[in-house]
């Protein structure tokens, strides 16, 4: 089954030539099945190649997938279109009174502040305890993850002394777990932050587990079953050219960089970027989408009000 997105969201076009199976609102209305409603909360400021990427990731399931894009409420975005935000956008405080299957919280580029520093900081909190009571399952990513981990858990974003930036090795370090089904052994993730969670302080915190880590990078994949989340810090939803996105605009604007490790052929950054993640990030996003479809309550009224243990 496809995901069921605005016929004119610039991802219905972009999803399509890609072959993945997307309908409009009038399509699925034609279905008698419920849908799972999986909300995004876009942090990022490039919020179409955000919505292409996840819608992607979570468009490739069996399952019929009802995405909503939602925004911080008084935050403004400076670098999307007001006609793309109006058209396509609910704030928060429009939607709270809603239930989610799912809520995927993007990263945010604020890593450098303390999280009470950031403008949105009091909402964001209220969206993580609206999320114990709306919504059966989150997905928090990069800054939404250690965002969330730190409301919840106290856990601490540390600075680093340089960027982690390139694709690094991880380790499947619990291949019996739901979210791993298929994973291998070891995997390349994109990883792009000025930030780190370290894990003593992960395994000191109570009801945490790591399902995936680095060596280099340290933690990455965190599941939380006491607050029905999932966080990763790093970028399996990026595209093959992301990071060099990120090279280019930061050699352009004259910020010192290095060459993202990993990442180009013989770390050649005029060579063009092979994708080495993207089965494993397909695999990661549809375990969770199977996991949200075989535990949530069919009535979605229910949500919230049931175990809140996903498998309880």
């Amino acid at each position: 089954m496809p995901i069921k997105i605005p016929a004119h969201l610039p991802a219905y076009d972009v999803l399509s030539r890609e072959g993945v199976m997307v309908m409009s609102e009038d399509q699925a209305a034609r279905q008698d099945i419920r849908p799972l409603r999986i909300g995004l909360l876009n942090l990022m400021p490039k919020k179409i190649q955000t919505e292409n990427q996840f819608a992607r990731l979570i468009g490739a399931t069996p399952l019929q997938i009802e995405l909503s894009l939602i925004r911080m409420t008084e935050h403004q975005t400076k670098n999307t279109a007001a006609e793309h935000m109006e058209e396509f956008y609910r704030p928060f405080q429009e939607v709270r009174s809603e239930k989610f299957d799912g809520l995927i919280i993007t990263g945010a580029p604020i890593e450098h502040l303390e999280f009470d520093k950031v403008t949105y900081w009091d909402e964001m909190r209220e969206v993580f305890d609206w999320t114990q009571t709306n919504v059966h399952s989150t997905f928090g990513v990069c800054w939404g993850g250690m965002a969330m981990i730190n409301h919840f858990h106290g856990v601490k974003k540390h600075m680093l002394e340089h960027k982690a930036f390139g694709c690094f090795r991880h380790k499947n370090l619990a291949p019996a777990s739901p979210y791993l089904r298929g994973f291998s052994d070891d995997f390349v993730i994109p990883v792009s932050r000025w930030t780190e969670m370290k894990q003593a302080e992960i395994d000191a915190a109570s009801g945490l587990r790591t399902l995936l880590g680095s060596d280099e990078v340290g933690p990455c994949l965190v599941e939380d079953t006491g607050h029905r989340a999932i966080y990763i810090f790093n970028h399996f939803e990026y595209d093959s050219d992301t990071l060099k996105q990120e090279y280019d605009r930061d050699v352009a604007s004259g910020t010192a960089i290095n060459v993202p490790l990993n990442y180009y052929p013989d770390d050649d950054p005029s060579r063009k970027p092979l994708n080495r993640w993207r089965s494993h990030a397909h695999l990661l996003y549809g375990n969770w989408i199977s996991e949200i479809y075989e535990t949530t309550p069919y009535d979605l009224d229910k949500i919230g009000l049931e175990s809140t243990d996903l498998r309880g």
